[in-house]
């Protein structure tokens, strides 16, 4: 047998052995920890796609999942999902080939989910449903269908003078301790959306069972999917949570359902994405936060809002954290640039005993104009200018310096004041529908009027 017959014979022989194992895969390129500093893990000797999954072996055979966050010649930088403890140097570091993904279906409404999709409510891990990546597919923004449909959130106050369009996205700007949660947790309840979908990232652990049991309830929670990444989470891990809240919601609108998204709140997710870039050497650009921090912005944002022809949307609520209440502070900043409108929540007012504390001259829905009707738009005009007339002469009035008489529309605001806070106020347990608020504040502004032209004729 010459070599040419031999060389043909192993040829037969080796491609036989693989037709027979078809699933055997070559083995993955493993490599070595070689440094850690901070959150950062550094490793050599493999390579992996950025935003792939490795897994960093313990000497004990214990795994802490990793994700591969940047590159610089031949290291890996890595950070992990989950705690650390027990890392040594020279761990074993392997790639995986597998994405990060997550099963979705039906079956979440109503379940309490972590960063990862893994059950916080006790009840068993759904294993069957559509595995979809965390990271969003790109929306061709001609195939979106415009917003000209209402979306009732159960609050007057929004429902009447600042208009939520299905698909809008709006931030809802607010210090500590004025009441957004309670707010969020009203509109999970009242709103008129098929599925709502909460993400809780980045606040205190004691705030998720008391929202998901007090705020939200058991009629809140039926139809509403929750993931909760407290603050004690790794930043990815916050990151992963923020993404995994809009891959659900943008599964049940491709079901042709319409979704309220609520999450809370967008400013700990960019200050987890700040840790991130700050660890791997990325340089501050805007009173500490890195370029990427408003890259991502964007980024998830916009992957809410209307659907194609199918007919489903995301609305979505983004509470913006204003520390100090400086509402100019970089993140309240590029989400007012990026978002569909913004509402601010007044400290002021929550500290007078005014819920929801809305200030509603430094709020505004721009979509309004395109989902409402000219009668109703002049209505909310005349109503807000009157409230804004008494707050410019506030001070006068509250100190006795302001004579009657001086200025019919004053005049006639100081009347109607008490009418204008009782219809911005609303009871925790009171739902407001769209056809009911639109209906009152029809009834404010006529009996406004009623005033005006009864002062006139006095005169």
């Amino acid at each position: 047998m010459n070599s040419e017959q031999l060389h043909n014979r192993w040829t037969r022989r080796l491609k036989h052995t693989v037709d027979t194992f078809p699933g055997i895969a070559n083995p993955p390129v493993e490599g070595v920890l070689t440094r850690m500093v901070g959150l950062t893990l550094e490793a050599v000797g493999c390579q992996a796609a950025i935003g792939s999954r490795c897994d960093v072996v313990s000497p004990t055979g214990t795994r802490t999942e990793t994700e591969v966050v940047g590159f610089s010649g031949d290291k890996l930088f890595l950070m992990p999902v989950e705690d650390v403890h027990g890392l040594v140097p020279n761990s074993r570091v392997i790639p995986r080939e597998t994405v990060h993904q997550v099963k979705v279906s039906d079956r979440l409404l109503g379940r309490v989910l972590d960063g990862r999709g893994k059950p916080l409510d006790g009840m068993p891990e759904l294993t069957k449903g559509v595995s979809v990546p965390l990271q969003g597919r790109p929306f061709n923004p001609l195939l979106r269908r415009p917003v000209t449909e209402t979306m009732d959130v159960g609050i007057r106050a929004l429902n009447a003078l600042m208009t939520v369009g299905r698909g809008q996205r709006l931030g809802l700007f607010a210090g500590s301790g004025v009441g957004k949660s309670v707010l969020l947790g009203m509109m999970t309840r009242y709103t008129s959306a098929d599925v709502v979908v909460v993400g809780l990232i980045g606040e205190r652990g004691r705030e998720v069972k008391e929202f998901v049991q007090d705020i939200l309830g058991p009629e809140g929670l039926a139809r509403a999917v929750v993931v909760a990444v407290p603050a004690d989470n790794s930043p990815l891990m916050r990151l992963h949570g923020a993404m995994l809240v809009h891959s659900i919601a943008e599964y049940f609108r491709d079901q042709g359902q319409q979704v309220l998204l609520l999450m809370d709140s967008l400013t700990r997710f960019a200050q987890a994405q700040r840790e991130i870039a700050l660890a791997i050497g990325e340089l501050p650009a805007t009173k500490g936060y890195p370029p990427s921090v408003f890259a991502m912005l964007p980024q998830l944002v916009e992957r809410t809002g209307n659907g194609d022809e199918r007919g489903g949307s995301i609305t979505a609520f983004y509470t913006v954290l204003v520390e100090g209440d400086d509402h100019n502070e970089p993140i309240a900043d590029a989400a007012r640039a990026i978002l569909d409108g913004h509402i601010a929540l007044s400290r002021e007012l929550a500290e007078s005993g005014h819920f929801p504390a809305i200030d509603i001259e430094s709020s505004v829905s721009r979509v309004m104009p395109s989902v409402t009707t000219a009668s109703h738009r002049q209505q909310a005009q005349q109503f807000k200018q009157r409230y804004s007339t008494y707050q410019q002469h506030r001070d006068l009035i509250s100190v006795g310096a302001y004579q009657a008489g001086a200025d019919p529309a004053v005049d006639n605001a100081i009347a109607n004041y008490p009418s204008l806070v009782h219809f911005l106020q609303q009871s925790v347990d009171e739902a407001v529908s769209s056809e009911q608020s639109l209906a009152q504040l029809a009834d404010v502004v006529e009996r406004c009027q009623t005033n005006v032209q009864a002062t006139e004729g006095g005169s």
